[in-house]
């Protein structure tokens, strides 16, 4: 799902007065800190600041995910966890460590659709047992 939309629509109320920029300018301190030191650089100027390119922070959400569910992954990571688990839910938020600004942007799943009642699906087994995949 795409939230350009409301992304103008937010900005749209900055801008007509309708929001306050301390509403809009609001990231937590650990989003910062994630954008900081895990987030990708983008060549897009902040939206409201216009002072520095904003950040992309993508983290990924899935019961299939275990104890890595809710954690910021690198873009460059998502295939090979596309293949490893059945369904995971990404969200990407876009960070300005200047100003705080912070919008999400886009949320997808990924996965490779295996059935849980898969015999050949090794994941199972490593799930039920509380463990992870095996790395190979």
């Amino acid at each position: 799902m795409n939230y350009g939309l409301a992304k103008r629509a937010t900005l749209q109320s900055l801008r007509s007065g309708r929001m306050a920029r301390r509403d809009v300018c609001d990231a937590h301190p650990y989003l910062l800190r994630a954008a900081r030191y895990h987030g990708e650089p983008t060549n897009r100027v902040c939206p409201i600041c216009a002072h520095r390119n904003v950040t992309h922070v993508t983290y990924v959400y899935g019961d299939a995910l275990g104890r890595s569910a809710g954690r910021v992954k690198a873009t460059s990571d998502l295939v090979q966890m596309a293949h490893e688990y059945e369904e995971f839910r990404v969200y990407v938020v876009e960070v300005c460590q200047g100003c705080s600004w912070n919008h999400l942007t886009v949320s997808f799943v990924l996965g490779n659709g295996g059935s849980p009642d898969d015999p050949d699906d090794t994941r199972r087994a490593d799930s039920d047992s509380g463990g992870h995949p095996a790395e190979t």
